[in-house]
């Protein structure tokens, strides 16, 4: 990435124009231990140094992931509050009395409990809530709707995951953080890259050169479609004139 400096510096600008266009007072992020939460936290303080905030939120989380969530946060000196969702995510799950033949289902609960959380803060605070999807994930649907996908303000959406990995480098942000496994740490063992069944490496280079294997650039095509409902507003009925 060319001139990356200039480019975090109009990725700040763009964050302080935002947060002060809709009257607000800062933001908050979602700590998930992983690259791009990392990535838009620091942005995020360096756009509001003294009104910036990380929010922790396990949910029968590994332990590493809020391991290496404080790590970013210390590092990058990111006030924080932890909010352990597990009990809310169980009581959830009784409440809906789950057969668990649903696996996506279930753990899509957990970023739609997190987005919840997050909005409590920003209200409470007259923030706004920054997410951390990049350009990689939103181009196959790989989030959860109105989980990690609801939010206000989505700075790394036009990045790929490489480009994300530079910012994180530029940024400061730890190697633990930036070469560990692409997670969404909806269940154990899981991996971005397992379950979209192609590399971030295969899914960057056709967006940005259209270039795959067949049944790579089948695959991604394919995702884009059927995910479309996943990146525009709900359709509206408009009645007849």
């Amino acid at each position: 990435m060319e001139n990356i400096e200039k480019v975090c510096d109009n990725l700040v600008s763009w964050l302080i124009d935002k947060v002060q266009e809709a009257g607000c007072k800062g933001l908050v992020v979602g700590l998930s231990g992983g690259i791009d939460s990392a990535v838009v936290a620091a942005l995020a303080k360096r756009a509001f140094p003294e009104s910036s905030l990380g929010v922790i939120m396990p949910c029968h989380s590994n332990s590493k992931d809020e391991e290496h969530a404080k790590l970013v946060a210390e590092t990058i000196g990111l006030k924080t509050v932890k909010v352990d969702l597990s009990k809310t995510f169980d009581s959830l799950l009784d409440e809906l009395k789950d057969d668990g033949t649903n696996l996506l289902a279930v753990s899509n609960i957990k970023p739609r409990l997190r987005m919840t959380t997050l909005y409590y803060f920003a209200q409470r605070n007259k923030y706004l809530v920054a997410g951390t999807g990049n350009k990689s994930e939103l181009t196959i649907g790989y989030f959860t709707k109105y989980g990690d996908s609801g939010v206000d303000l989505l700075p790394i959406a036009d990045f790929v995951k490489f480009e994300v990995k530079e910012l994180a480098k530029f940024l400061g942000i730890p190697e633990i953080i930036i070469n560990k496994p692409p997670s969404a740490g909806l269940w154990e063992n899981q991996t971005d890259e397992g379950e979209m069944g192609f590399s971030y490496k295969e899914l960057d280079s056709f967006i940005l050169t259209g270039e795959a294997t067949h049944e790579v650039k089948e695959k991604i095509i394919r995702m884009n479609k059927l995910s479309e409902h996943k990146r525009r507003m709900p359709l509206m009925f408009i009645r007849e004139k």
